[in-house]
């Protein structure tokens, strides 16, 4: 297997040597599956112009554990036809002779994180060949089970102070930023959300509300006078368990809780996580406000508004917000399935423990649901409410989820497992039987985003008496439609937050 790497994992890997031990997952799962490590010589040419003559010494010294592509494919008519499209200058057509080694098939897989690249593999129709980071750890884990026991305690609050400064974890940031020990310390009596593995700290998430009278006079340009929720310090190793994604639902259950008007965090995004990061944090809306001048350097300000709206199309950018004007419907999961999916939606009567270990479907915001149900006429922006199944007084509502879009025709099992995978409680067996229960209907997906948790759940007793489902006989066994005044007469006796739902 020849495994084409983008410039950016070469640099990420080979020069900054405070994120040797994140990317060194990555490695080693190269090096163990006894992939080819290849690079294009538009690379090895990008490399040679670093600004630092060290790192270019280094990087010299290094790429000997590279193979070099020693040809280059010409240019494909399909490729070119992209590249007059969104090439701007020589980096753009650099990344399209190396998509171009991919289309031509003079590799088997890319693996980046650049947001361009990606794109033009989309168009070109080879997105089952192109992975980032955190995707290629998903498909590798899952297809050695027997090598993947990266099982971690799941996330917890805990305080600064508790954790080892000593610890690897902290060296970017103590590199990056001069005075990390110094703000550390000082912060070690305020709580953070962490997660851990064999002891040792993969994720860090450090929040602070700040009112109205916050001094912002070192970004370019001020921040006006708002309340906000402040991402003080949010690093994520790379561990393909989609972390970062639970811990921007954290963000966003925070925002709602204390009302603020709008999150913001700064960031220097010279590193592979943070420019991950800076990616995640992108597509949930954050918007490039400014600049910051810090001791660390010249640092992104990312904004992201709380305003009360909800864009149906995209409704990521809106998240975890909801339109009135789109569909609802009420739908079944069993209980076997429900925590596992939906892990802040825990029951009393469950157990914490039987749900410590993170695995990517639980964390995960953007989740699928398999079903064959009659009813299969979802848009993006239509809402879910999740009904846990168990009887007349122990059935519940729970949750809300957002529809991104539904995946019907799927040609293959094949096909239908990668859809499904790290992003449903099933396994790749229990997906192959769900594929093939029923041949001649043949399920479908639905892609949602994990939005809200009910504070309080009503049983099927209630929903009857509020006239949500109409008897005991007609409890949802698919998609079932329900009105905008029942979505509404929900959220009220489930005691939600109904600033979620808008016009």
């Amino acid at each position: 297997m020849r495994v084409l790497l983008d410039t950016n994992i070469v640099i990420h890997r080979e020069a900054a040597t405070a994120v040797k031990e994140d990317i060194g997952v990555l490695f080693r799962w190269l090096d163990y599956l006894h992939y080819e490590k290849c690079v294009h010589p538009v690379t090895t040419e990008e490399l040679m112009k670093h600004e630092d003559p060290k790192v270019i010494r280094a990087l010299q010294a290094k790429l000997g554990n590279y193979s070099v592509l020693k040809t280059s494919a010409p240019l494909a008519a399909s490729v070119r036809h992209v590249s007059d499209q969104l090439d701007k200058n020589q980096n753009d057509f650099n990344d399209t002779q190396i998509v171009n080694e991919l289309f031509n098939g003079r590799v088997d897989m890319l693996i980046t994180e650049d947001s361009k690249i990606l794109h033009k593999c989309r168009l070109l129709g080879l997105t089952d060949m192109v992975y980032t980071i955190d995707t290629f750890l998903e498909k590798v884990t899952t297809e050695n089970p027997e090598l993947a026991d990266y099982k971690v305690l799941a996330v917890k609050k805990d305080y600064l102070g508790n954790l080892n400064i000593a610890d690897d974890f902290f060296e970017a940031l103590k590199e990056d930023y001069p005075e990390f020990v110094k703000w550390f310390n000082k912060k070690a009596n305020e709580p953070v959300y962490v997660c851990q593995s064999e002891g040792k700290l993969i994720a860090l998430l450090y929040l602070k509300v700040e009112g109205e009278s916050e001094d912002y006079s070192d970004i370019v340009p001020q921040l006006t006078r708002k309340k906000r929720l402040k991402i003080g310090t949010f690093r994520v190793s790379l561990n393909g368990f989609r972390l970062g994604e639970r811990f921007i639902k954290i963000v966003f259950d925070n925002a709602l809780r204390f009302d603020v008007d709008e999150i913001y965090v700064t960031t220097l995004a010279n590193r592979i996580e943070q420019q991950r990061l800076f990616n995640l944090l992108i597509e949930f809306g954050f918007q490039v406000h400014g600049y910051k001048h810090s001791a660390a350097g010249k640092e992104y300000v990312l904004v992201r508004s709380l305003d009360k709206v909800a864009n149906r199309d995209h409704p990521k950018l809106t998240f975890p917000f909801f339109s009135k004007l789109g569909q609802a419907f009420i739908v079944p999961i069993y209980p076997a399935y429900h925590t596992n999916l939906f892990p802040d939606s825990i029951l009393r009567t469950e157990s914490p423990e039987d749900f410590v270990e993170n695995e990517p479907y639980r964390n995960a915001i953007s989740k699928v649901y398999i079903s064959r149900s009659i009813e299969r006429n979802l848009h993006s922006g239509d809402v879910i409410v999740f009904y846990r199944t168990g009887g007349y007084y122990v059935s519940v509502v729970t949750t809300i989820g957002i529809v991104e879009g539904i995946i019907d025709n799927i040609r293959s099992e094949a096909e239908f497992i990668k859809l499904c995978r790290k992003r449903s409680v099933f396994s790749d067996k229990e997906l192959s039987r769900h594929w093939n229960r029923y041949p001649r209907n043949r399920p479908f997906i639905v892609n949602f985003l994990y939005a809200y948790s009910f504070p309080r759940r009503i049983n099927m007793k209630r929903l009857i008496d509020i006239g949500v489902i109409p008897s005991v006989g007609d409890a949802p066994r698919g998609f079932t439609k329900i009105t905008t005044k029942n979505l509404v007469d929900i959220l009220k006796e489930c005691q939600a937050d109904e600033s979620i739902i808008v016009n």
